[in-house]
């Protein structure tokens, strides 16, 4: 494989995209900064099919990145292959307003064909290729100049590697049959709301004390007014103030603006400066959140009780034992709050739909209405249908 020198330039970089733009796919991740900044700041862009790759500086003065971006998000030839590449996108999506299509994840796949529930890059070039990686760039300030070669060599690794690593895992996926298991989350990937942040619904990431419409109406307002601040200020929302402390002043408003001195995570200063008086027209402002936004309860059956947990407790260990036995992740069948939901006797579950009910569901909805039991055979636990015990027990007794 041809390894590039650092492209700085944007006819190096129009004529990479030309190249790579016959490719059947590439291999791409980021190296960003976002330690200090509300806005990750791009500060490397790697990228390779089975031929090249090379590492593209974002930074350097006058680089035209519009090839890379359009063959990204534009050309849909070319798959876009990455790991654990939500951050990855969410920079692509701010510079664009696209997500890369069609788009790849092989953390996500290798839920699919082996029971790792987010198994890291590391672990994953030792996995297929047995190669340990040199973790000692890992914590580089990537937004310094000049780099270091042992820098560029670290981050085009990410890339070279996983352009070995990607035709493995999809040769398994085809051989398993489950690549269709993948449709959904991949298109989870592809959906630009995942990560345009709207300070409107900002809100709905905040832990939501309660129901009560005039707190809920103020968190929104709150959580939006923030979100504003902070990509004003481009820092992170949290130098604004933590999510505790707005849920609480949520909660519990200050009548004015002098109290501010006393809410737990705020400085002193916020009693009589600007922002502290701009959060307190924001607080007297806000109105109370309307029915039609108010958060849908929790689907629940009935209470679950002491037997009930014991049922969802037996459900999570047949997710165990079938994870084991199919190979694949547990938390790409189900979660934890499904299977107490099923205990409870809700049944609209996206795990008794779809391939989901074939692999897990069916059984899972078996052994709560007791068709299905746990058994001990050759030394491992099983699961046995209640009338194949029957038939043996009945074909042991004519026996004798």
């Amino acid at each position: 494989m041809k390894i590039h020198d650092l492209i700085t330039t944007s006819d190096a970089l129009a004529d990479l995209c030309a190249r790579l733009a016959k490719s059947e796919f590439v291999t791409v991740d980021t190296e960003f900064m976002r330690e200090n900044t509300y806005w990750p700041e791009l500060c490397l862009v790697q990228i390779a099919d089975t031929e090249e790759a090379a590492a593209i500086d974002p930074l350097a003065e006058g680089l035209d990145m519009s090839p890379l971006l359009e063959l990204l998000t534009e050309n849909e030839e070319v798959l876009k292959v990455f790991h654990a590449g939500g951050q990855d996108v969410e920079i692509i999506v701010n510079l664009t307003g696209k997500t890369p299509f069609p788009i790849f994840d092989t953390q996500i796949a290798m839920m699919a064909i082996s029971q790792s529930e987010q198994i890291g890059y590391a672990n994953l070039v030792e996995t297929w290729l047995n190669i340990t990686i040199d973790k000692g760039a890992r914590f580089t300030d990537w937004s310094r100049r000049p780099l270091t070669e042992r820098q560029i060599e670290y981050a085009i690794g990410d890339v070279t590697h996983l352009s070995k690593i990607f035709p493995k895992i999809l040769k398994k996926l085809i051989k398993t049959g489950r690549g269709a298991w993948l449709d959904a989350e991949m298109e989870k990937l592809a959906d630009t709301s995942n990560y345009l942040i709207d300070p409107d619904t900002s809100w709905k990431r905040i832990r939501s004390p309660g129901r009560n419409p005039q707190v809920l109406g103020r968190l929104k307002s709150l959580a939006g007014w923030r979100e504003g601040e902070a990509q004003h200020k481009n820092i992170p929302r949290g130098r604004i103030m933590r999510d505790e402390t707005l849920a609480d002043i949520a909660s519990h408003p200050p009548k004015k603006q002098g109290d501010l001195a006393k809410v737990r995570g705020l400085s002193s200063a916020w009693k009589d400066n600007d922002i502290g008086k701009r959060m307190m027209k924001i607080i007297t402002d806000a109105d109370p959140l309307p029915k039609s936004e108010m958060p849908e309860k929790m689907k629940r059956g009935a209470p679950l009780g002491k037997e009930g947990a014991l049922v969802a407790d037996l459900l999570k260990l047949l997710l165990k034992i079938r994870a084991r036995e199919i190979d694949v992740a547990a938390r790409l069948l189900t979660r934890a709050d499904e299977m107490e939901a099923l205990a409870a006797g809700v049944r609209d579950l996206k795990v008794l739909q779809g391939w989901r009910y074939d692999v897990f569901g069916k059984d899972a909805l078996e052994l709560v209405e007791g068709k299905l039991a746990f058994a001990v055979q050759n030394g491992k636990l099983a699961m046995t249908h209640i009338d194949d015990m029957q038939a043996s027990m009945e074909d042991a007794l004519a026996a004798e």
